[in-house]
Order: structure tokens, then sequence, then C-alpha cells
């Protein structure tokens, strides 16, 4: 059986760096790591290297519902693409392409098999939705 994988993207108009450090700086992923407002992203840690680990957490703003969502980084090029091992041993790469004034983001992702395709693409265009709102408004 091969894994479904699943493309995400976003162009953001802030230049490479910008772009980089909002994605990647805890302070920042708090902002906008999460698919609605009725979200929130109270944690978050980020070892930015090859076998460093990312760590945040995701909760209802009701205290509903909560989770952890982390991974360790297989592969890291700094300002260009990120590999991440999440947790139950799906890949996420995300790529930075600078458009010179602007950066483009896609990730590309393996679907998990408790929910459907499109939810889960939803659900991570959500969030990389809200961090191209963040980051512009920087």
């Amino acid at each position: 059986m091969s894994t479904v994988q699943i493309k995400i993207e976003a162009t953001i108009t802030r230049e490479l760096r910008a772009t980089w450090e909002a994605w990647t700086k805890p302070e920042h992923i708090t902002k906008w790591n999460f698919a609605s407002p009725d979200w929130c992203c109270p944690s978050a840690t980020n070892e930015l290297k090859k076998g460093g680990r990312y760590s945040a957490r995701m909760e209802a703003k009701d205290g509903s519902f909560g989770f952890d969502f982390g991974g360790v980084y297989e592969e890291l090029i700094p300002f260009s693409q990120i590999s991440l091992r999440m947790g139950d041993g799906r890949l996420a790469v995300t790529k930075f392409e600078s458009l010179g004034t602007s950066t483009k983001v896609t990730t590309i992702f393996d679907a998990e098999n408790q929910n459907p395709v499109d939810l889960q693409q939803n659900g991570w265009q959500s969030i990389l939705n809200n961090f191209k709102s963040y980051a512009e408004s920087l």
C-alpha cells in the first residue's frame, strides 16, 4: 500500500529571511499554528537542526480538546527546506522559494489513515493560510 501525499502552498508577501523566521521561531509559531480562530497554539519549541525536535501544543480555546504535534528533523537546509518526521512516522517536507519580495512556501506531507484526505488538506492549508496572514502582518 502506497502512502498518499498531500500538497499545500501559499505565496507570502515577505522576503525569504522574514518568512523563514516567522515559520521557525517559537515566539512566532504560537501566533499562527492553528487552523481556525477558535483554536490556539499556547506553546512551541523548535530545535532547528538535523536530529532536532519540533513540538507544538494545539488546543481549542474553550478547552474541549487539544493535542501535541511534533517530530524530529531529518533534513534542514536553512532558508530552503525542512524535512520533519512526525511522531507517527509520517514525513512532511516544507520548501521555501524566494520570489524577490515574496516567498513561496510549499509543504508535501504523508496523509494519515484516520481522516479523509480532503479534510487533512483543508486543515493544513488553513494553518498555512493563517501563517500567511500572520507573516504578512509583521
